[in-house]
């Protein structure tokens, strides 16, 4: 079958011929309807996150946003058949740990990350295994269409576990969201589904008009101020309740920070490049006199998967308004590379194999 393979980090993904997964006793076999190309990918292909044990190594199958259909089945998976349609988390868990048995599947003992471990080959690729089935693979509501629920795996689900899990989030709060790419244009969104005033962030127009269509109150141009954090402390009068850093570098991180009010929040989802290298500087001092919250999401259980579902059935919430274009797995390449300068608006989602 058809892939997208690491072979070299910085250098073009290669399209090739691997072998199809055959699904071990508890896993089973998704053949891909659509995946989302996510800036994770990107960290991947540039070779970051060895500080964290979760560089992906040559010869890996990227991909780790992806909706399909249950090809095979194990013999030991119970709930599950052929001709199911599921979404599946890029956090993997084993379902048996503490956390999983306790509903924080994503921060499971031994989570292995979809398309970023040999043993987890990604969804750039015609098919997919997916690690204890029953536990990770959620099954799609009947209607939906695979596009709309392929950010699901990461981005969306991510965004949405932040604001509505980890963070405590009330109708009225402002909300800025720092760094408008495909994750925080869904944290907007999110933001704007639970009730709260979102002040959008970003150096790029096409973002930041992207990000008022799915509903921030105001936006502002990074780039044309001199104290980013101040203004968008001003624009929410007089401080935030909840900053969320969409990118994860060094820069985003501090704005978000300084936009805060006293005893805000700080949401970090994006995760840092080899630049910061998994350190950033934080003003530690005035986050304790301000008392100042600092929280992180790291994707999203399974097993609540369904308040999102609850939500898109009664059209509050919509994932496929971030889906910026359809694209096949050759273009995979070059959509990853395109990152680099940030040239991607929205989440474009492969749906050619």
């Amino acid at each position: 079958m058809r892939a997208a393979v690491l072979r070299e980090h910085g250098e073009p993904l290669v399209i090739e011929e691997v072998e199809r997964p055959e699904p071990d006793p508890e896993q089973v076999v998704v053949e891909t309807e659509a995946c989302g190309v996510c800036r994770s990918d990107w960290h991947a292909w540039q070779g970051d996150w060895e500080w964290v044990g979760a560089q992906a190594q040559p010869g890996q199958v990227l991909g780790h946003e992806p909706a399909g259909v249950v090809a095979e089945v194990g013999e030991d998976v119970e709930t599950l058949r052929e001709g199911d349609r599921v979404a599946v988390p890029f956090a993997l868990s084993d379902g048996t740990c503490h956390h999983c048995r306790n509903g924080r599947a994503n921060v499971c003992e031994t989570v292995l990350p979809l398309g970023f471990a040999s043993i987890a080959p990604g969804a750039f690729a015609e098919a997919f295994p997916v690690r204890a089935a029953d536990y990770n693979a959620v099954k799609l509501p009947d209607g939906v269409d695979s596009v709309d629920m392929a950010a699901l795996g990461c981005r969306f689900a991510t965004a949405f576990h932040g604001l509505s899990h980890r963070a405590d989030l009330s109708a009225g709060d402002w909300v800025a969201v720092h760094g408008c790419g495909g994750v925080g244009l869904s944290a907007v969104h999110i933001a704007d589904a639970l009730g709260a005033n979102v002040v959008a962030v970003d150096i790029q127009q096409s973002k930041l008009d992207a990000a008022a269509d799915l509903g921030a109150d105001e936006t502002l141009d990074a780039s044309a101020v001199d104290n980013v954090g101040s203004h968008a402390k001003a624009l929410a009068g007089g401080g935030v309740d909840l900053a969320v850093d969409g990118l994860g570098v060094a820069e985003t991180c501090r704005n978000a920070l300084d936009s805060l009010g006293r005893t805000g929040q700080h949401l970090q989802i994006g995760l840092t490049t080899s630049e910061e290298g998994g350190e950033i500087p934080l003003p530690t001092d005035a986050m304790v006199m301000k008392e100042i919250d600092f929280l992180g999401s790291f994707g999203m259980p399974p097993t609540r998967y369904d308040e999102i579902f609850r939500m898109v059935e009664r059209g509050k919430l919509d994932p496929g308004a971030i889906v910026s274009e359809t694209i096949a797995l050759a273009d995979v390449p070059d959509r990853v590379a395109a990152m680099s300068e940030f040239d991607t608006v929205g989440i474009p989602v492969v749906t050619e194999f």
